[in-house]
């Protein structure tokens, strides 16, 4: 069902609106429009123009909230504070954490720094002479660097007895061998060339080792070490901080977000002025209920006025739609909402899906032992984690369980009960002209033919609500529509039953009268409107148009109710199914391995129940909503507090 709304106009002084927002707004659904939109006919309307000032606390509050990994984002409090109070503590700890963030970040910096010269010098570490005073050399030139293994090895072979230099190999790994070649000062320049021409990549060497390289490294890990006691002591002193002003930050970031959120409503606001006074106009929908108790609050509220539009074709916008349906529907909303909501002057299927959804897959599903499962089990999947699949899931699995016990079958076992009504696979039936046919085929497409003339129905309920007479009246799924094929399905029944079938007479009257109408909608519905011109200028393409169009009328009724044979086909390969997990198992020979029992039924109920939940969705989205359902509904979007 779909909540009636009522559409308010509420005015008050523009200095009022942040108490009406905060006292009535945030306790009250209403779905907010843009009231500059709105009031067009209003003049002297302008926006109300005022920027955030909440908006670089709020942002402030949730960066500190985010501090310390964000182990304070989750935490909540019952802690009441005031605005003043909520910009005072934010700006306090932000204040004090500033200082120690950038200590913390100069000393990283710094930590880094000796990380990149630790990794320089490690690969030299086999150098047993102080840096300090290779550094200083005058008249012999060093190199620190490395090399691919085989440059170093061509290197070595065919060079180094060539040139005037000395090369101490360090450490090396699976790609690089770190070396260091001294050359005379005079001849630096050409074997620095040799060098660069076999890819010798130099590494420079700061001037602030002391000793070796291993010493110096101890020193550089002993300074590292020092920072990171530092950098502890500093997270220590932020934790502590934090600690300290937990409650009231997440009290203050609570604060802040109802004022900016409330403050955010002037983006929807109108002001108008009138002689030295501005006022504030907010336009939007209520429920009846939600409307009616709002004007009686203030009709004590002296500073704040409400109006009422009754007159729904001097509202700029389409009233938004708010479902209201019974708990046991409402999980069947999921399905709506995936194919559209309905307008707001549509009907709401709903109920209508969840009791044809769930009678449907019961039907290809009847299963009493596979039912119960899917019923317990979506019912504790429920109530454990609010899925509305799972409270699907179980509804299917009640009616499962019934049609489980109407075809007599338990976990795939037929010879356990017996049936209320008969046994998909084995039932059959004599028809006329055609033979043996399953029953359930036979059942299956009568049940289709009910449901496909429910959904004409309603398809002309919809339309005479939209005030569109070809929909009602003259279309395929209108009122001619309903008599055409509702006399189709009354002939077939009584001549597949054996009854005496109406006169030739009765039955032209019953198949063309309908198809001449279809056929004619357009004119009719000109001549219905009072409309000047009635029949198109081009009379022969109306004519072949018309026919094609009857043409595939007439398919589409065939093709459609056939789609609802596989309502039977389900139901019967359901039971053949479990009869070969049976067989897999042995239980012909009366001793079944259980195990097999077990997991063919699992196997069974996964694959089939899901083909068959999609079936099933496909039929209802297909065979009954293209039908009468357009689902071009907008979805009520609730300022403030919603259930």
């Amino acid at each position: 069902m779909i909540e009636k709304m009522k559409f308010l106009s509420i005015t008050g002084p523009k200095a009022d609106i942040d108490r009406v927002i905060d006292q009535y707004l945030s306790r009250y659904e209403i779905h907010l429009e843009n009231a500059l939109s709105e009031l067009k006919t209003v003049t002297s309307l302008r926006p109300y123009l005022e920027i955030n000032p909440y908006k670089a606390e709020l942002q402030l509050s949730a960066e500190l909230l985010a501090e310390d990994k964000g182990e304070l984002s989750g935490q909540t409090s019952c802690r009441e504070i005031s605005l003043e109070d909520s910009v005072k503590v934010i700006r306090e700890v932000n204040e004090k954490l500033t200082g120690l963030r950038t200590e913390k970040a100069e000393l990283e910096k710094q930590a880094e720094v000796i990380r990149t010269s630790m990794d320089n010098l490690i690969p030299f570490a086999d150098l047993n002479y102080k840096v300090s005073d290779i550094l200083h050399f005058q008249y012999v030139k060093f190199r620190f660097g490395r090399m691919t293994h085989e440059y170093y090895k061509k290197f070595m072979d065919y060079v180094y007895d060539t040139i005037d230099t000395v090369v101490h190999k360090c450490q090396e790994d699976a790609n690089y061998v770190w070396l260091v070649y001294f050359a005379p000062d005079t001849l630096c320049d050409k074997i620095d060339a040799i060098f660069a021409s076999l890819h010798f990549e130099r590494f420079f060497l700061p001037d602030e080792y002391e000793g070796t390289p291993v010493e110096a490294t101890h020193a550089l890990e002993a300074k590292l070490s020092a920072i990171y006691d530092k950098v502890r002591s500093l997270d220590n002193r932020i934790t502590a901080i934090m600690d300290q002003y937990r409650e009231q930050l997440v009290a203050a970031n609570r604060k802040l977000t109802t004022f900016s959120t409330n403050f955010d409503v002037r983006k929807l606001a109108a002001c108008t002025k009138q002689d030295d006074n501005t006022f504030y106009i907010l336009c939007g929908w209520m429920s009846e209920t939600d409307a009616a108790a709002f004007r009686k609050e203030l009709e004590h509220d002296t500073d704040t006025f409400c109006l009422v539009e009754d007159d729904h074709n001097n509202i700029v916008s389409k009233p938004p739609t708010k479902l209201k349906n019974p708990k046991l529907f409402r999980p069947f909303e999921t399905f709506i909402q995936m194919y559209g909501l309905p307008a707001y002057d549509e009907l709401d299927p709903t109920i209508i899906l969840g009791l044809t959804y769930s009678f449907l897959f019961g039907f290809m599903f009847g299963d009493v032992g596979q039912g119960l499962c899917l019923m317990i089990g979506g019912y504790l999947l429920y109530r454990a984690k609010k899925m509305n699949l799972a409270a699907i899931i179980s509804c299917c699995g009640f009616f499962s369980t019934i049609f489980g016990f109407l075809f007599g079958s338990v976990f795939g076992f037929e010879n356990i009960l017996e049936p209320l009504w008969l046994h998909p696979k084995s039932a059959m039936m004599k028809l006329p002209f055609i033979g043996n046919l399953n029953t359930v085929f036979v059942v299956a497409i009568a049940l289709g033919m009910g449901i496909v003339l429910m959904t004409m129905v309603l398809n002309v309920i919809n339309s005479i609500r939209n005030h569109d007479p070809e929909k009602a009246w003259f279309d395929t799924n209108g009122v001619a529509g309903i008599v055409f094929y509702g006399s189709l399905a009354l002939v077939i029944v009584l001549f597949m039953t054996g009854s005496p079938l109406p006169a030739a007479a009765v039955m032209t009257v019953m198949f063309l009268l309908p198809l001449l109408v279809i056929f004619c909608k357009e004119p009719l519905t000109a001549l219905v409107e009072k409309k000047a011109k009635i029949m198109p200028e081009e009379k022969g393409m109306f004519f072949v148009q018309g026919f094609f169009e009857l043409f595939e009328v007439l398919l589409s009724y065939f093709s459609n109710t056939l789609s609802f044979v596989r309502v039977g086909a389900f139901a019967v390969s359901h039971a053949a199914m479990m009869e070969v997990v049976l067989m897999l198992a042995g239980a012909e020979a009366g001793s079944p391995n259980w195990l097999v029992v077990v997991l063919g039924n699992l196997f069974v109920c996964g694959m089939e129940g899901l083909i068959v939940g999609i079936q099933v969705l496909r039929l209802e989205y297909y065979e009954l909503f293209s039908r009468f359902y357009k689902g071009t509904g907008r979805p009520f979007k609730a300022y403030g507090k919603t259930e």
